[in-house]
């Protein structure tokens, strides 16, 4: 892998035991009989965007400040470039961190803010140094201005670089977005993806917000009461969640209980009340006979009663909510087999005509949507749902 370094010279990273790699390796964080993290192994190879996202308690934020240094490990390793820092002091560290309120000096001009580390070290070249850096982020022409003159998103913007400007081996982002408004937030988001791919920094970044993880990333790691619930690129754990956790997490999911009928190296074709079902074999992630067949809202399309094409895994229900959002309208489908069992619908606002509270529909959707979970996965994707 190829990166471009922040004095523009390419740089080559394989593994996380490069010169801008992190490894960890069983770390632990225990308060008393509380584990806030417990065994987490993660490799992190150089010029990556890693994302560590969870619910509140789930360990992440934790994991960072050990890695910065802010915290003191009860036992693990924590190494960059091979070597071991989780006994060093913050300074000592090749490490920054951008936190949520950005820590700028207001009694200090934006110039100054990046340029003070550079000041403390008594480094050479700190003007050439901090003008790249506002070059960067398109900001030169605010270069003379204090902090409480800019908005919050150039104030983000300023953080980072002035973080970048003391060429740290690895970034560390703390939930940076999280006192920006959504529209700003969506904006940063780009931006800050942009940075890292300009500068070939490894980027460390915390955050609870499923959309934020999955747009910036490379990789996330989602973790779950102080372990790694699954790791994987945005498109693996979204489409392929190997436990409940990951799918209710990872946005909303259809969990319908069902009973295993076949398996084979390619196919396992499951009853759900009467109704045939299939699915990849490779996507089934539960053994026995009672498991639970996920399917993304955003997947099914509904049709007229009996309708449904030829090939499709298909339930037939009655729809008692319909809700309209502008892009999209969702519904909810009531199994006809089953009462209990409800179908949410995400369809596009693509169509003329929409339907109605109280019709009798089919929905359906490609086999090939389908993921198996293990019984009774759907109260740990009802927990995530409400974590997230």
């Amino acid at each position: 892998m190829s990166t471009i370094s922040s004095e523009g010279r390419t740089t080559t990273g394989t593994s996380p035991s490069d010169s801008g790699g992190l490894q960890i390796r069983g770390l632990h964080k225990h308060y008393g009989n509380f584990r806030a993290v417990d065994g987490i192994d993660l490799d992190v190879p150089e010029g990556r965007f890693y994302a560590l996202l969870g619910p509140s308690g789930c360990g992440k934020t934790t994991t960072l400040r050990m890695v910065a240094g802010l915290e003191e490990p009860s036992a693990g390793q924590i190494l960059i470039g091979g070597e071991d820092i989780a006994h060093k002091r913050p300074y000592q560290r090749p490490v920054n961190t951008v936190f949520q309120s950005y820590a700028l000096f207001p009694h200090m001009t934006i110039f100054e803010n990046i340029a003070f580390g550079l000041r403390r070290r008594k480094e050479s070249d700190i003007d050439r140094r901090v003008n790249e850096m506002l070059e960067l982020v398109e900001m030169q022409h605010l270069a003379k201005r204090r902090p409480t003159q800019l908005s919050g998103g150039q104030q983000q913007r300023i953080a980072v670089v002035r973080a970048l400007v003391n060429k740290p081996k690895v970034l560390l982002l703390d939930e940076p977005l999280g006192a920006l408004d959504l529209k700003l937030r969506r904006q940063m988001q780009l931006e800050l993806k942009r940075i890292q791919t300009e500068v070939g920094i490894t980027f460390i970044h915390v955050t609870h917000d499923q959309e934020e993880a999955m747009t910036m990333a490379d990789t996330i790691a989602v973790l779950n009461k102080g372990k790694v619930e699954q790791m994987g690129a945005p498109v693996d754990l979204y489409e392929n969640p190997r436990t409940a956790f990951v799918a209710g997490f990872l946005g909303q999911t259809n969990l319908l209980s069902v009973n295993v009928i076949s398996r084979d190296a390619d196919v396992v074709k499951v009853d759900f009340h009467g109704v045939q079902l299939a699915m990849p074999a490779k996507r089934m992630a539960a053994s026995g006979v009672s498991v639970e067949a996920g399917v993304r809202p955003e997947k099914i399309q509904i049709a007229a009663l009996g309708q449904a094409p030829a090939g499709m895994n298909a339930v037939d229900g009655e729809i008692i909510d319909a809700s309209f959002i502008g892009v999209s309208t969702q519904y909810v489908v009531r199994a006809l087999a089953d009462a209990e069992e409800e179908i949410a619908v995400f369809s596009q606002n693509s169509a003329t005509e929409l339907h109605r509270v109280g019709e009798k529909v089919s929905v359906y959707w490609h086999p090939e949507h389908t993921f198996g979970l293990h019984e009774g996965a759907w109260k740990e994707a009802e927990a995530a749902e409400v974590a997230s």
